[in-house]
């Protein structure tokens, strides 16, 4: 299943948002989660969606940027999808 995840940081960037759920679902995600948080703040969604992936799912997300904030962030959220078996996609 690919399972997309959009975020911006303000409710000012609503457009932005807006225009991630809309690439993602173009590209075929089945689920698309959504949330609004800086890139420092927590990120519940975004820990939920790690939670339901399952072996063999793909997370897509449109950039880098909107995924983790540090190159050391990006490696922690790897590795918690490589344990359950997820890969990921950055378009």
């Amino acid at each position: 299943m690919l399972i997309g995840y959009a975020r911006t940081s303000t409710l000012e960037q609503e457009a932005g948002l807006a225009a991630q759920v809309r690439d993602l679902e173009a590209l075929g995600c089945e689920k698309v989660v959504a949330e609004q948080t800086s890139a420092v703040g927590v990120r519940p969604k975004l820990d939920d969606l790690i939670s339901f992936a399952r072996d063999g799912d793909t997370l897509v997300v449109t950039k880098l940027d909107r995924l983790a904030r540090s190159v050391s962030h990006l490696w922690e959220i790897v590795g918690r999808l490589q344990t359950r078996g997820v890969a990921l996609r950055i378009v």
